[in-house]
């Protein structure tokens, strides 16, 4: 007696386990079968769609957005050409243009790798809420709004930006994109052209982040301050790879009282008793990151014993392994 195959399956998990498919494979299951074929096609399948692993050309898109796309697609995370032979850009402004029209509910883009010098930033969905890139070019004028446009449903709200090696991120984008004033979370790593006055000029239009990571951006004690005069209602800072902070830039920390977690991995120049310090005086502080600081194991030990009601990340050598400290 034969056993029952997968067609055997109700819809409902049948959808479950296409769901946990790539999808190069899951739109291979549409071959199977006309079933399978209009399970393929369901809605569920397609909110959240990440192509990072392939290399897509912008028919392979326009065809994924025809048939399988349309008003389901929230989150869509994609590699472009730009480090590609084939020049020939994935995302151009009709592509960006049919993904606001078709998918009004897009409100993630991570794109890598990817060349936006063609677009204006009135490409970009305006139902995007999240966006991340991450070793992309992008024209001066990104992230520019006029006053009179602000509002206008044409422009994406942005609410959280990650900003991840691209060369081109300057002080004015920097400045474009917060004077919007709808910032929630900041994410800058290798952002080199941001300058402290760039990021001082920026900083009164912040007030309203909740999560800030300033990575490999030559990070001194001045921003710090600049930080915790500004931002006032973060619940996360994360300052890591940034060795020119030193223990001066850290007291003025001490007036964000909503402040969760704090990471100051690799910043070399910290002592312990600064560290201490400071996160004493964090009343919610539940996180500590202090990996990469070259503290003896019962210093370690003393910064939890220190600070009891948080948990302390730290790599402690025990022979040839590592662990996390916690209390």
């Amino acid at each position: 007696m034969e056993r029952p195959g997968l067609c055997a399956l109700p819809d409902s998990l049948l959808l479950r386990i296409l769901e946990c498919l790539p999808p190069r494979e899951r739109l291979g299951g549409a071959r199977v079968c006309r079933r399978w074929r209009r399970l393929v096609r369901d809605k569920l399948l397609w909110r959240y769609l990440d192509l990072t692993p392939y290399k897509m050309s912008s028919k392979a898109l326009w065809h994924l957005l025809r048939n399988n796309l349309r008003g389901s697609l929230r989150t869509l995370k994609a590699r472009g050409s730009l480090h590609s032979i084939r020049k020939q850009e994935v995302f151009t402004p009709a592509l960006m243009q049919a993904l606001g029209r078709q998918c009004p509910n897009l409100h993630r883009l991570c794109l890598t790798e990817t060349d936006l010098r063609s677009l204006s930033y009135d490409c970009i969905p305006s139902s995007v809420t999240t966006l991340e890139l991450s070793s992309c070019e992008i024209p001066s004028l990104w992230f520019k709004v006029s006053e009179a446009s602000k509002t206008c449903p044409a422009f994406p709200q942005i609410q959280h930006l990650v900003i991840q090696n691209v060369p081109a991120f300057s002080s004015q984008h920097l400045l474009n994109i917060s004077i919007q004033g709808n910032l929630k979370t900041l994410v800058l790593s290798e952002a080199y052209r941001i300058t402290v006055e760039g990021f001082q000029a920026a900083a009164p239009h912040l007030g309203g982040l909740e999560h800030l990571t300033l990575r490999r951006c030559s990070i001194g004690n001045l921003l710090t301050h600049v930080i915790a005069f500004h931002m006032r209602h973060l619940q996360s800072l994360d300052l890591g790879d940034n060795p020119s902070l030193e223990n001066r830039g850290l007291p003025c920390l001490s007036s964000l009282l909503d402040l969760e977690d704090l990471c100051l991995e690799s910043c070399c120049k910290l002592s312990s008793e600064a560290i201490v310090a400071v996160c004493q005086k964090l009343p919610r502080l539940r996180h500590l990151d202090i990996r990469g600081l070259e503290f003896q194991d019962q210093v370690i030990h003393k910064i939890q014993a220190d600070l009891p009601g948080c948990v302390v990340t730290s790599a402690v050598s025990l022979g040839d392994s590592s662990v996390v400290s916690t209390p």
